[in-house]
């Protein structure tokens, strides 16, 4: 089968595009923008790596530029597409929002459009856990309100979520959305907690706990998100609106103080802690209920905190050349 990957050159889509390459039965299509958010090395050495399958083709394009987009689905005729292509990151969408604007929802619309032209057979995107805002729920469930997204990063995935919706039930697309929380692993994305205070605890820097370091995350390792993701593809939603949302996360809750105390421990070494407040667009806490994704696809993570830091830190010293 043929599946496209938007976002290829991407934290998420880097590890799903190794995951379907193992299958020799896919041919694996990615696109990226390769864009300068963060260090356009680390998405080239994802590339590198992908690039060693057979089965798997790149292209650089913009899902923002609707023309390119249309030829690249006209050529290969793909059976499934995820979009994993988005300007990330809540705290740079406070100063920058209009990249967010084109990639996420301009872009989005556009894979919207080409899934309908080329009769895709399902669409899944990703969305985030940022759209419950400062839920006072116990663990976020999908029907939960999602109307006060606290950055416009969150607004923009809900925004996705509104859009599909309408697609799906006006076009009759297969579209499963996925509320990823806070993923991380080998390869990661350097705006990401994980990956700074790794790097600063190593160069003996300050690292900021926001909030103080009272807010808590539903960490979930990347190998549980791309097999969900790989086990979701051809489980489309066979609703009267073939429409559906799903949280993909770990279901387990930590303080950022138990976090770091981990990383502490695999390193051996205390961090510098400097405490400051809440920053603006951030929530106090996630927590996903997946019992919903379980009944589909009957498959929970398996991997815990302790090992999910123990193999990244591993991964973080051998690229680094951490001595």
């Amino acid at each position: 089968m043929k599946i496209l990957i938007t976002g290829a050159a991407g934290f998420i889509g880097f590890h799903l595009a190794l995951l379907l390459t193992k299958s020799k039965k896919n041919k694996v299509y990615g696109i990226d923008n390769l864009n300068n958010y963060y260090d356009i090395k680390l998405k080239k050495d994802r590339l590198k790596v992908l690039k060693c399958n057979k089965n798997f083709f790149f292209e650089k394009i913009d899902i923002s530029y609707k023309k390119k987009l249309d030829e690249l689905f006209k050529k290969n005729k793909f059976d499934y597409v995820v979009n994993l292509a988005a300007q990330a990151g809540v705290r740079y969408s406070i100063n920058n929002p209009n990249t967010y604007f084109q990639s996420n929802v301009l872009g989005f619309f556009n894979i919207l459009d080409c899934c309908k032209e080329y009769h895709i057979k399902h669409l899944l995107f990703a969305s985030t856990s940022s759209v419950y805002g400062n839920s006072n729920k116990k663990s976020n469930k999908e029907f939960h309100n999602t109307s006060e997204p606290l950055s416009f990063y969150a607004a923009t995935k809900k925004t996705n979520e509104v859009l599909a919706y309408s697609y799906s039930n006006i076009h009759n697309i297969s579209i499963t959305g996925m509320r990823f929380f806070t993923v991380y692993g080998p390869f990661g994305r350097p705006d990401m907690a994980l990956y700074k205070f790794a790097n600063n605890i190593n160069k003996n820097k300050i690292i900021k706990l926001f909030n103080n370091g009272n807010h808590n995350r539903d960490f979930t390792y990347i190998d549980d998100v791309v097999k969900a993701i790989n086990l979701l593809i051809k489980k489309p939603s066979k609703g009267k609106i073939p429409f559906r949302i799903l949280n993909v996360g770990n279901s387990k809750s930590i303080s950022l103080k138990k976090f770091v105390n981990i990383i502490e421990k695999n390193i051996g070494k205390k961090a510098k802690k400097k405490n400051v407040n809440m920053q603006l667009g951030d929530v106090k806490s996630t927590k996903s209920n997946i019992s919903l994704l379980y009944s589909i696809i009957n498959y929970k993570p398996k991997t815990n905190i302790e090992k999910g830091i123990r193999i990244f830190l591993k991964w973080f010293d051998e690229y680094y050349k951490i001595k």
